[in-house]
């Protein structure tokens, strides 16, 4: 990541043309916020001045209390490559600030930064991450509304003619890499349809950035193309959903923590402590990494999503997965997460699992090297294998009995997301849905 002063920033935006500027926060919710300003204003904003309204936002505060600060991410800075037409827009993430000062409580960005403290107390210099999200591109309209129609009949690593997506895949990569991303690889997923494009890991913080950078770019290069793209987790019934695998790993300094040459699968005891922490917390943090109603019709048997908490080194069916990289590459890779998580929550509460492992040197069960889809409850019950929620409820119960998770995200931002949450769930159970009235309205 580039390091920038404020000086550096005023500099580029006159040599550059730049007219607007794009402060963007994220919600509760994980939706990207921003407040645009002209570029007059830039000097104000890079003294932290700007001010918004937080009472409009998810999951902020009420109106009474409603004033909130933007204070830039300096190192954010980017111009937008699309933005050529009218003068360009360039754009900063920023944190959320109190009128005193003080860090905003339920911002997700600071959030994460209190965790990431909570992993230096313990020796933790970085925690290093590499996210595989997933989304699909559907065709649109001519009212430029999205359709159910998909825009290829294309399967795993197919190439075109079949993959009609890889020249709109193939814009999207070329302008994240001048946005100065680093593409590691671009393919058509499993599902017609659906694609992935990884980029490499980095500390948290500009992982978390990177992903609702992504998310942005992705979107409006689809858009130009004529196509909708979503992070919807299981847009459609009977074909694999969109996933967001997190590569994990904790370094002291230049040192893999994860890594120990001399031990069994050269996996050191702080990795097995955090993965056991994950283990132990997966049933809670699975509202955060998988916040919506629908992020449960992925997580189901039979579409490559893991529904069961175990771990392996090589099998896929499992929670985690522990790639056979070793060195500096050695890492966890959670395979639950899914796109429509607000990434900054969701990494702030594995972290958080996993360093609850670490702290009170938790053991993780034996690996399963078995494909757990296969086995049937009683198989699973005798080797300790428990499920993972099978419904937002159910996660939203079991977040809220987890002290650990709670205590780490802070009061403000399990009590604001939980009540979003229950209201989505609530509206969810009453509503009477298609399936209902096909299986129901003749028979009875």
């Amino acid at each position: 990541m580039s390091k920038y002063s404020k000086e550096d920033i005023l500099s580029m935006a006159k040599e550059e043309n730049v007219r607007y500027i794009r402060l963007q926060f994220t919600d509760l919710l994980g939706i990207i916020k921003n407040v645009e300003i002209p570029v007059d204003q830039l000097p104000k904003a890079l003294d932290n001045l700007m001010m918004f309204d937080g009472s409009s936002i998810e999951g902020f505060v009420r109106i009474e209390e409603s004033d909130m600060y933007l204070y830039p991410d300096l190192d954010t800075w980017v111009i937008f490559p699309w933005s050529q037409e009218k003068g360009k827009v360039a754009r900063l993430i920023c944190d959320v600030y109190n009128p005193d000062g003080t860090p905003f409580a339920g911002d997700p960005r600071g959030a994460l930064k209190k965790v990431l403290e909570e992993a230096e107390a313990l020796g933790f210099t970085d925690f290093n991450i590499g996210p595989e999200p997933e989304f699909f591109l559907f065709k649109t309209d001519e009212k430029g509304e999205p359709t159910l129609e998909l825009n290829d009949k294309g399967g795993y690593f197919d190439l075109a003619p079949v993959d009609l997506g890889e020249n709109c895949r193939r814009d999207i990569v070329l302008e994240l890499e001048d946005m100065g991303f680093e593409i590691e690889a671009s393919h058509h997923e499993v599902a017609p349809g659906q694609h992935e494009i990884d980029f490499k890991y980095a500390d948290a913080i500009t992982t978390c950035d990177n992903i609702q950078t992504f998310k942005l770019v992705v979107k409006t290069i689809a858009h130009k193309h004529g196509l909708h793209a979503t992070f919807m987790p299981k847009p459609l019934f009977g074909v694999n959903g969109s996933g967001m695998h997190a590569n994990m790993s904790l370094f002291r300094g230049k040192e893999n923590a994860f890594y120990d040459a001399d031990a069994p699968g050269q996996l050191s005891e702080t990795a097995l402590q955090f993965l056991a922490g994950i283990l132990k917390h997966a049933k809670a943090f699975t509202a955060i990494t998988n916040p919506t109603v629908n992020s449960y019709k992925r997580l189901v048997p039979g579409y490559e999503a893991p529904c069961y908490v175990a771990w392996s080194m090589r099998n896929r069916s499992p929670l985690v997965r522990i790639p056979s990289s070793r060195g500096l590459s050695t890492r966890i890779e959670v395979r639950s997460p899914d796109p429509s998580a607000n990434p900054y929550l969701a990494m702030a509460a594995m972290l958080s699992a996993g360093l609850d492992g670490v702290r009170n040197k938790l053991t993780p069960p034996a690996a399963t090297d078995r494909n757990i889809y296969v086995m049937d409850e009683k198989e699973r019950l005798a080797e300790g294998i428990d499920a993972l929620p099978a419904t937002l409820k159910e996660a939203l119960v079991a977040l809220s009995k987890d002290e650990i998770i709670v205590s780490s995200l802070g009061e403000h931002v399990l009590e604001h997301f939980i009540e979003a949450k229950e209201i989505e769930w609530d509206m969810f159970r009453t509503q009477v849905h298609p399936w209902e009235r096909e299986q129901y309205m003749t028979t009875y």
